[in-house]
């Protein structure tokens, strides 16, 4: 598979493309329920609210519901959905507490150091996130990624959320880097493939998802087979 040429500067999506979110979350539901006495199943409540959080964060990147919305109303959805009842002011303070551990735990995917790594020696990294500022700059420091990034874009520093054009922009620009030396690395179809692509910026999606594979569009399944391309 040939290489893209001209290429100085990789930027990655953080959730779902190099931290385990989904792992790191039910951990951190795993803490916060014991902490406040929730009986909930775990495994129930998970397979409710995972559809439950991408359509909210779908939601939120479309800009109809605030970030307060989201953090409230896809636990309070899940817990309806489950017929448990649960105090707003516990959901409140679960809501909250959600955000302040979740950076506890620092699972990323297989091959993430690697790949990194071996990128790191030949070009400029760089990071796009959809995710709140305060929370990925804790994600990146507790697993150890931040010192493989000169700049961190979030949807709060930008003003918009992916796939909105100004987001990738906002991100080239900060890196000064252009889309003809540049490539897109997430598992989002959507924000991170569609978005970088429409502005010109070559894409990699990572099948996270295991979505079906798109003619014309670079995927990988590994994060190693990033190589393949880089």
């Amino acid at each position: 598979m040939p290489k893209t040429n001209k290429v100085e500067h990789v930027f990655f999506d953080l959730d779902h493309t190099l931290w385990d979110f989904d792992k790191n979350s039910a951990l951190t539901f795993e803490f916060i329920f014991k902490k406040h006495d929730v009986n909930a199943s775990l495994t129930d409540f998970l397979s409710f609210y995972e559809p439950i959080n991408l359509k909210y964060w779908k939601l939120y990147r479309d800009e109809k519901v605030t970030k307060e919305d989201l953090r409230y109303n896809r636990l309070k959805e899940t817990f309806d959905a489950l017929q448990f009842t649960v105090e707003d002011q516990i959901i409140y303070h679960l809501s909250e507490d959600y955000i302040t551990f979740l950076s506890s735990f620092n699972h990323v995917y297989d091959g993430t150091y690697q790949i990194l790594d071996y990128l790191k020696t030949k070009y400029k990294l760089h990071i796009i996130t959809n995710g709140f500022k305060e929370a990925q700059t804790n994600k990146l420091k507790s697993s150890k990624l931040d010192h493989y990034f000169e700049t961190v874009t979030s949807a709060e520093s930008a003003g918009v959320k992916k796939p909105n054009p100004q987001i990738f922009n906002h991100a080239l620009n900060s890196a000064k880097a252009e889309t003809k030396n540049s490539i897109m690395i997430g598992d989002n179809y959507e924000a991170d493939i569609l978005g970088a692509l429409n502005i010109g910026l070559d894409a990699i999606c990572f099948n996270y998802h295991n979505v079906q594979e798109q003619p014309d569009i670079k995927f990988v399944n590994h994060l190693l087979d990033i190589k393949k391309y880089l």
